[in-house]
């Protein structure tokens, strides 16, 4: 911070504290406190002398008086100089008007002591009888002097000097005047009255001055701390803004930037292989929801503590966004082995939460190791291990593979070639049958997407709606299923098979970034196709994911499109769900029926769904029939509907209009 500070004087004000009048006051009061002890020895020194002269004169007994007076005059101004500034206010501000502050109080001070001084050589009018003794010439020339020395000496604040000649030169003037008046006397007189005018008109220049050059010095000196404090703010800023750039402002850790900074630098410098493990909490939305967003954050806070607390010596954690963490070490021959430290990170996050009764988190964890510096490629991977854990269940960790590998080169491939097979619509959609109770009676088609790649063959209708998502392709992709099933919507009706319906599968992740409803329902209008001849199956992915479909289930069901939900018992379905959205079929997934006649405990699951259906007033579709002994024991258990190999595979389009055909002819 600035002050105007001379150490030889104590003088010292915050600039912040002060107005520029008051730093130019400041600046005047530390010039004067320096040429007052410059001044002083000169006038002691003629003091003497004028003392000498009157002695020698006659007049001793007066001069030593006026030499006291004189002396305790400069003994003052000298104290007045040496001490403290906040002392001499201290000392005077009894006596001074309220609310004056500490420099004015001290050149108020100066100026007073200056009026004394100029007051005791006023008085050496009495050392020769009013300027009358022979010695008049001396006196005259004595006064004369230490006055013009005055305002020499107190150029910087003009009260001073003339608080100090004013007496004096008006003690001559008098005396000239009235004291045994003449000619000569009287323009002598007239001469110092110019001199005294002059010499007060050469301190008011001179304050002047020094006030400008004061004012000028203490604006640049401000504007130099302004900018030096501007400088200091905007290197602050910049580094809040690098911190929080860097970081995650809710745990501290490191956020995406910060961990891709750091990580490189480790991969740059590194000899060992890295290990890299990317970690997400199973259940956390649930939390959120339940909860409310706070006590999700004082989880996100509690599970940075714990994992901190996990971390081998040179590990980097980070936080990459929402409920993913990462975590970056070298596995040097010191370094724990990573299966051991999932398994600890795993049991720490498991540990109950103190806001949370009866509630716990679980993680899933993909590890990747590589002797590569490519961070990025190393996040895809572990984040495709993650995912890989996250499909076992709960509590578990995948370590990166060959076989993980060769699907993420295949989903990278598919990604990057799909927007041309749409555009030259090599994708496909393939039928399968549905059949009734009796096993042979037709009663509609599911519809199922197939692409034949390249270079990895058959394509998983999962894996293409996953990319696809990615690539931003979902409504593309949705939209050629759409005119694929109208097209066999609008076959069966002019074939007179109005009574099948044709089933596709939508996932609740879909309907939250798509606008599914308008699109299946303007897409009826278009063909004007009847909206009960289309079913919409729905994957029971998550409890949550359900929820969010529900608006969209809601509004297609109301406009006649049949609901079914796919893969039931494996899911999270509720019967109040059931009911909600009017559900006119569940499909018992298929790894509840292949087998089924040598499976009690799945005998007895979907046993118990057909009672259900029974009071909701759905059907039930058994997926996975493949053999004749399934069929036997559905058909004992009067099963409504059946599909499977048994019966018949997934067909192109143009065989399962052939078949339709066929069973017309029949």
């Amino acid at each position: 911070m600035f002050h105007t500070p001379t150490p030889q004087t104590g003088v010292q004000a915050p600039a912040a504290q002060l107005s520029l009048q008051q730093l130019i006051r400041a600046d005047q009061l530390a010039a004067l406190r320096q040429t007052v002890l410059l001044s002083i020895p000169v006038n002691m020194v003629l003091g003497a002398i004028c003392t000498f002269v009157a002695w020698r004169a006659g007049h001793l007994a007066i001069a030593l008086l006026w030499l006291a007076c004189s002396g305790m005059v400069n003994l003052l101004r000298i104290l007045a100089c040496r001490l403290p500034v906040q002392r001499v206010a201290a000392l005077v501000q009894r006596i001074a008007a309220p609310g004056a502050g500490v420099i004015d109080l001290n050149l108020r001070v100066h100026w007073m002591l200056a009026l004394c001084s100029g007051l005791v050589w006023a008085g050496v009018a009495l050392l020769c009888a009013g300027y009358t003794a022979p010695g008049t010439l001396f006196y005259l020339t004595c006064v004369c002097g230490i006055t013009a020395g005055a305002v020499t000496h107190g150029f910087a604040y003009a009260r001073i000097p003339i608080a100090f000649i004013t007496p004096p030169l008006l003690a001559i003037i008098a005396c000239l005047v009235l004291v045994e008046p003449d000619t000569t006397r009287v323009a002598l007189a007239a001469a110092v009255l110019l001199y005294l005018g002059a010499l007060i008109r050469g301190s008011k220049v001179s304050e002047g001055l020094v006030s400008h050059a004061s004012a000028l010095k203490n604006e640049a000196t401000t504007a130099s701390q302004a900018l030096e404090v501007a400088h200091r703010d905007l290197h602050q800023f910049a580094e809040r803004m690098r911190y929080q750039a860097e970081h995650d402002l809710l745990t501290g850790l490191l956020g995406r930037a910060g961990f891709m900074a750091v990580a490189q630098a480790m991969a740059a410098r590194r000899e060992e292989v890295l290990c890299m493990m990317f970690l997400d909490l199973d259940g956390f939305k649930v939390i959120n929801d339940a909860y409310g967003h706070d006590a999700g954050d004082q989880v996100l806070v509690e599970v940075a503590r714990r994992l901190q607390g996990c971390l081998p010596a040179g590990a980097t954690l980070a936080r990459l966004g929402g409920d993913e963490f990462v975590i970056l070490y070298a596995l040097d021959a010191q370094a724990e082995l990573p299966e051991v430290l999932a398994r600890r990170l795993i049991e720490v996050v498991r540990q109950p939460f103190a806001r949370l009764a009866h509630r716990h988190i679980g993680l899933s964890l993909g590890i990747t190791l590589s002797d590569r510096d490519d961070i990025d490629e190393m996040l895809v991977c572990s984040d495709a291990a993650m995912y890989q854990a996250k499909r076992r269940g709960r509590n578990q960790y995948c370590v990166f593979n060959e076989t993980l590998n060769a699907h993420l080169q295949m989903k990278r491939d598919v990604e990057r070639d799909l927007a041309g097979a749409l555009a030259r619509r090599e994708l496909a959609v393939w039928f399968q049958p549905i059949v009734q109770h009796d096993g042979q009676t037709l009663d509609g088609f599911e519809a199922l997407l197939r692409w034949q790649h390249g270079k990895h063959g058959a394509i998983a209708a999962p894996d293409l709606i996953e990319i696809a998502a990615l690539a931003g392709l979902s409504e593309e992709l949705l939209r050629f299923i759409l005119e694929e099933v109208a097209g066999m919507i609008a076959f069966l009706q002019s074939s007179g098979r109005s009574d099948l319906r044709i089933s596709m599968n939508i996932s609740p992740r879909e309907m939250e970034r798509l606008v599914v409803d308008e699109l299946v329902v303007s897409m009826l209008k278009a063909h004007r196709l009847p909206a009960r001849m289309l079913e919409i199956e729905i994957t029971e992915e998550t409890a949550l994911d359900l929820q969010a479909a529900t608006q969209t289930l809601v509004t297609l069901a109301l406009q006649g499109v049949r609901i079914a939900i796919d893969d039931f018992g494996v899911g999270y379905s509720s019967l109040g769900f059931l009911r909600q959205m009017q559900v006119s079929r569940v499909k018992i997934d298929r790894s509840f029926v292949t087998g089924l006649t040598d499976q009690t405990e799945n005998q007895a699951l979907v046993s118990a769904v057909l009672q259900l259906a029974g009071s909701f007033g759905f059907q039930v579709v058994a997926e996975g029939v493949e053999s004749a002994e399934d069929l036997q024991t559905l058909q004992a258990m009067h099963c409504h509907a059946m599909q499977g190999y048994y019966f018949a595979p997934p067909m192109p389009a143009a065989q399962a209009r052939a078949r339709i055909e066929a069973l017309a002819q029949a």
